[in-house]
């Protein structure tokens, strides 16, 4: 992979990942609890919905709000951050994340909650790609930044699948409010240690180049009215005005977020990078489907765990532990396939596991916790090679100059999965089942019921990761590149 020379990289000060614990302890830390956040409410999804009287489609929400606005303004983010400074947006970015942290200690309503969750996830925009790039500027050896690089990946995919683990392990001692509150706390751990060691940004390693704000409401609004109108169907029709008046508003903008990034002087997204060969465009779109997998069967299961099989939150968070093992050991595992198969054909591998899974859970989930688990490593397993191998296709095919673009179109491309795959299964489970999440034990009708709506929801999921996966994998190229799992 061609190493990028610049000001920011030059300015690296530590020779070792020893040297270098504080900053990289730091931005961990800041990466660890923005993805943790992600997930770090399913588990408690529940107890929210008894607490503030919510529906599936309400809930659904919760977590979806974040995830909306975190991956619509990562890429405004990154910009932003190359005008104005890495570093100081980041902490601007923490500090913003645990005071907004603090005010869940003030929500009444579901309503509220999610318009919280909504500006968390554009705190934690102002994040996530930044974290990652800071990691380069530590170091001037490549073997150290790309070391740094994997702890920063396991850290972060641990994250994501720890949240319900933490969370339910929480919830059975504090109020669900504390699964937010405790970022406050971390976040400012976190800005102490990028304060104290990593270096202040140059002038000379900044841009002027101008914000692409429209881009960037267009690329929201495409999100959001594509993901309401799955809800509005559920509640009002599938052809009822506000359910029409949402999709046709989606498609206006997108074909709207079209034409600005080709007229735009300086677009958010180049679409040549799409165009010009395929390897930018099918490792995002394997990408989207390996997350939207992650989300959908997270966000199933919980419901699952807790609701059809009684379980307490702490008891449905621990039944998660496979997805983590197998998340940590499966590094072999992806880096032999990229180094043996290529990135086209270990792409492709890596989509029949995440296909495999959905259909092995549509038969586990009426089976017993074993059946399920077995599904949720061979998900794993996908998630762990999709995620790697595309990681370092994108980053490869990017030019040398928009790597840390690339990153965080690697990053945009899982929040629209993870904010997709959210509202598909709420939307599919409020259809099959029920739009009303009972208080207390559920009857055995309702318990059936769920377990057929679950069946047909991962079978249809299963068609749709299957085809959606193995069209970005066939854009790749043979590339046996795996540099940046190392």
């Amino acid at each position: 992979m061609t190493t990028v020379v610049t000001a920011e990289t030059r300015s690296a000060t530590y020779p070792s990942i020893r040297a270098a614990w504080i900053p990289l302890a730091a931005l961990c830390l800041a990466f660890f609890v923005e993805m943790v956040d992600n997930t770090l409410l399913t588990i408690a999804l529940p107890t929210i919905g008894r607490d503030l009287g919510s529906g599936t489609t309400a809930l659904q929400w919760v977590t979806g709000a974040y995830s909306l606005t975190f991956g619509g303004l990562l890429l405004t983010a990154g910009s932003v951050a190359d005008r104005f400074g890495r570093r100081r947006v980041l902490l601007l970015g923490l500090t913003f994340f645990g005071l907004a942290s603090l005010a869940v200690l003030a929500v009444t309503t579901t309503g509220e909650l999610i318009a919280l969750r909504a500006v968390l996830g554009v705190a934690a925009a102002a994040m996530a790609p930044i974290t990652n790039s800071l990691v380069f500027r530590l170091f001037d050896d490549q073997a150290l930044r790309m070391r740094a690089m994997t702890v920063m990946i396991v850290v972060g995919m641990s994250g994501f699948i720890l949240g319900p683990v933490l969370g339910g392990t929480l919830l059975a001692h504090a109020p669900w409010e504390w699964l937010l509150v405790v970022n406050a706390p971390i976040a400012l751990l976190a800005v102490v240690g990028v304060r104290l060691g990593v270096p202040a940004d140059r002038r000379a390693d900044l841009t002027d180049d101008a914000l692409d704000l429209p881009g960037a409401a267009l690329s929201i609004l495409t999100i959001g009215l594509a993901c309401y109108a799955l809800t509005s169907g559920v509640d009002h029709g599938w052809l009822s005005l506000p359910t029409l008046a949402c999709a046709v508003g989606a498609v206006l903008a997108a074909v709207g977020l079209v034409v600005r990034e080709r007229t735009a002087a300086e677009p958010m997204l180049d679409l040549a990078w799409f165009t010009d060969g395929g390897t930018v465009r099918g490792a995002a779109i394997a990408q989207l489907a390996s997350s939207l997998t992650m989300a959908a069967v997270m966000f199933a299961l919980i419901l699952h765990f807790q609701y059809a099989w009684g379980w307490s939150p702490v008891r449905a968070g621990l039944a998660n532990l496979p997805m983590i093992v197998t998340m940590l050991a499966g590094t072999p595992l992806s880096e032999w396939l990229g180094r043996r198969l290529g990135h086209r054909r270990a792409t492709l591998v890596g989509a029949a596991f995440l296909t495999g899974s959905l259909v092995w859970l549509a038969w586990g989930v009426e089976h017993s916790y074993l059946a399920v688990a077995v599904g949720m490593v061979l998900m794993t397993l996908g998630l762990r090679t999709v995620m790697t191998i595309c990681a370092v296709a994108l980053v490869d095919a990017m030019p040398t100059n928009r790597t840390s673009i690339g990153a965080a179109l690697n990053d945009t491309a899982q929040e629209v999965g993870t904010s997709i795959g959210t509202a598909l299964v709420g939307t599919f489970i409020a259809a099959l089942v029920t739009t009303t999440l009972p208080r207390g034990a559920w009857s055995a009708d309702l318990v059936a019921s769920y377990f057929h709506g679950e069946r047909l929801t991962f079978l249809v999921l299963a068609v749709v990761v299957g085809v959606v996966s193995a069209v970005g994998a066939l854009s790749l190229t043979d590339s046996r590149s795996v540099e940046e799992a190392h």
